[in-house]
């Protein structure tokens, strides 16, 4: 008898079918070969001669699904994991795969201290308004 009293294995859902553990997608690695950064607001855009990842034999379904999404629409790292219901761990190993493969590439948002300070900006506003 299993672990649940009731002769069931956990392994396996009667609707779904056989649970895919996360780690098992990518292998068991926590990061991609190499090591990208990404945060979960970095955009990922697929590459314009990334025509059929389907045909690779190396890729997973997960790897297809995300070159497709970012086809459609460049997607940020958390609206990836959200739409594949995927850990944001398991996506940024898997985008870092694709990245490494040159199928996508990654837009990383600005950090904070290379933004322009508000006052400036509130400066040239009012000096705008001045005119």
């Amino acid at each position: 008898m299993s672990a649940d009293g009731q002769g069931r294995n956990h392994w396996f859902d009667d609707e779904a079918g056989p649970v895919v553990r996360p780690y098992a997608m990518t292998r068991g690695r926590t990061t991609s070969a190499a090591q990208h950064r990404l945060d979960l607001i970095a955009v990922v855009v697929t590459e314009p001669h990334a025509d059929d990842p389907e045909a690779d034999v190396t890729l997973s379904p997960e790897h297809v699904d995300i070159v497709g999404l970012c086809r459609d629409a460049p997607q940020s790292v958390a609206e990836l994991a959200a739409e594949l219901d995927l850990p944001v761990g398991v996506v940024r190993v898997l985008v870092g795969d694709l990245v490494d493969g040159e199928l996508v590439h990654v837009n990383r948002p600005v950090p904070p201290a290379e933004l322009p300070d508000e006052n400036i900006l509130r400066d040239v506003i009012n000096g705008l308004r001045a005119l």
